[in-house]
């Protein structure tokens, strides 16, 4: 494990700053214990200081993974979230959408959020802002890009994207076999 370079954490920062804003620095500085981003095989760690100066005992070819996975770094260069950082993203999160019990499972199984299965939107949500998704009993689901503005969403037909699906915890039985 080694600690991002700055076009790493310039990347990683600007894709987490996209979901939730400011709140970025109570990532770092926590009042329980310190926290940092280190990078292991591509794929990109939220752990604690502590754990991390435990893990430098384990050969790096040894180590599989430690802390939370928060996404990896395609071979173009670019970071994408994955679905195991959405506890994160959830507590912190600038923007949020709440969907209906019958827009779950479509979400779920990987579809975007349609108007027919919105519930409540944060008001004042830009237009490409990245959201959290959570059902109505604000259980987190997922997360995504806003399609349209809050305002332009009430003027839109039922069948018009609200979200775009960029991960939800359905991922946890698709994707088992790549996901860690």
């Amino acid at each position: 494990m080694r600690p991002l370079t700055e076009e790493e954490s310039k990347t990683v920062f600007t894709k987490l700053a996209n979901y939730i804003g400011k709140n970025l620095v109570h990532l770092i500085d926590r009042q329980d214990e310190p926290h940092c981003f280190r990078l292991q095989k591509d794929r990109v760690f939220y752990v604690s200081e502590s754990s991390m100066r435990l893990a430098i005992s384990v050969a790096r070819p040894n180590l599989v993974s430690l802390g939370t996975c928060f996404g990896k770094f395609t071979k173009g260069g670019k970071f994408k979230l994955h679905i195991t950082a959405l506890d994160y993203l959830a507590q912190y999160a600038k923007y949020k959408v709440w969907i209906k019990p019958n827009g779950e499972m479509p979400f779920l199984y990987g579809n975007h959020v349609l108007k027919a299965h919105l519930g409540r939107i944060t008001e004042d949500t830009p237009e490409h802002q990245g959201v959290v998704v959570f059902s109505m009993n604000d259980i987190p689901l997922g997360f995504g890009v806003t399609a349209r503005s809050t305002v332009d969403t009430r003027k839109l037909d039922p069948t018009a994207i609200i979200v775009f699906h960029q991960a939800d915890v359905g991922e946890y039985l698709r994707d088992e076999e790549t996901l860690f």
